[in-house]
């Protein structure tokens, strides 16, 4: 069975100036790709008014959410008590947005729920990501 989990979360984007901008933003996991997490940012919140979606691995969120992890596009890193920081970077720039620790765990554990750490079927997800790559050659 192929569960799918989706959570609403608000981001701060820390901007240049005085004030941070709220972001909504939606985190979706499915046990169908059980590695990855997916951030989904709606169009009124992207520069070029389409729809985003992030994807990066669960074990980067959880690493995250203790220490700074990440590598390429996508860092995480605690920020006092009860904040995450998430930086994206693309060819457009960079952007950082800042999430309650507490919304982030609650989905983490809400994902193990559905898919145990250490039980993820890593052949089906590679079999899918060369299927992406290659299609039917």
């Amino acid at each position: 069975m192929d569960i799918t989990l989706e959570q609403p979360v608000r981001a701060r984007l820390i901007t240049m100036g005085e004030r941070d901008v709220a972001v909504p933003a939606t985190l979706r996991y499915a046990a169908g790709d059980p590695l990855a997490v997916h951030m989904d940012f709606p169009p009124e919140a992207a520069l070029d008014g389409k729809e985003v979606s992030w994807t990066f691995s669960r074990a980067l969120l959880e690493e995250g959410l203790g220490r700074p992890a990440g590598t390429g596009d996508v860092h995480l890193w605690p920020c006092g008590q009860g904040r995450t920081v998430l930086e994206l970077h693309s060819r457009s720039g960079m952007a950082l947005l800042q999430f309650d620790t507490s919304a982030l765990r609650r989905f983490l554990l809400r994902t193990y729920a559905v898919v145990a750490a250490g039980r993820e079927d890593v052949g089906a997800a590679v079999d899918r990501g060369l299927d992406a790559l290659f299609g039917t050659v």
